[in-house]
């Protein structure tokens, strides 16, 4: 009886600590305005067909080469980051189902990480961080690697339709860090889940295309409070 009672007067201090942890959102956009340089740093390839910009409410990676269009807001380890994504097919000159891609957790070398490649992929090399590239090689692979000091080992690799990408559909993507573990989800499933032995402290985000044409809105960012 005495347990029954001291378990009873617990309850409550036990419910208000699990409310102290969540997740709190530490960042939004909604692309509603002008592209805020302040926020966003683009680095992209310099064609004339290429255009980076917000919209009608979205965020428009129109793109012949590559392009990285970077958070500058450095991110803690433990994160949730959601947002929506359509690879737009029509007449474009740029239009291409491919390369749904991101950068996540990237870290800072020597010096500070600065904004000022011309977004070829292998100039990303010497940074470390987790990159998700879905629907590369012209729609063909879904992969996940971790980059560490020139090594970027693939971690997971997909080639089948359902972990591929569609035209003119838009996706809800959930990239999560949680004490080491990463997970990918697209439209609430789980493409795969890691558990890093050695994870990074948390890093830069950033949006990451190659010619194809690419809206994006809703962008969440959540980081877990204890």
């Amino acid at each position: 009886m005495k347990l029954l009672i001291g378990l009873f007067f617990l309850l409550p201090v036990l419910q208000a600590n699990a409310q102290k942890s969540h997740w709190e959102t530490i960042f939004k956009e909604k692309f509603s305005g002008a592209l805020d340089a302040n926020i966003w740093a683009v680095e992209k390839m310099p064609d004339v067909t290429e255009r980076i910009e917000i919209r009608e409410g979205k965020l428009v990676l129109d793109t012949k080469g590559g392009a990285t269009v970077w958070l500058k807001q450095k991110l803690p380890a433990n994160i949730r980051i959601s947002y929506k994504r359509k690879l737009v097919m029509g007449d474009g000159i740029n239009d291409r189902v491919s390369d749904l891609n991101q950068f996540f957790h990237a870290q800072d070398p020597p010096g500070g990480l600065t904004f000022y490649r011309k977004s070829r992929f292998e100039e990303y090399d010497s940074l470390n961080l987790y990159y998700v590239g879905m629907g590369g090689n012209y729609n063909t692979s879904t992969r996940f690697r971790k980059y560490n000091q020139g090594d970027k080992k693939i971690l997971v690799d997909f080639a089948d339709a359902p972990h591929l990408l569609e035209a003119n559909k838009t996706y809800h993507i959930v990239i999560e860090v949680f004490n080491g573990l990463v997970s990918y989800s697209v439209d609430g499933v789980r493409f795969f889940e890691w558990k890093d032995p050695q994870p990074y402290p948390g890093g830069y985000f950033a949006f990451r295309a190659t010619k194809s044409r690419q809206e994006i809105d809703d962008l969440q960012i959540e980081t877990w409070k204890d």
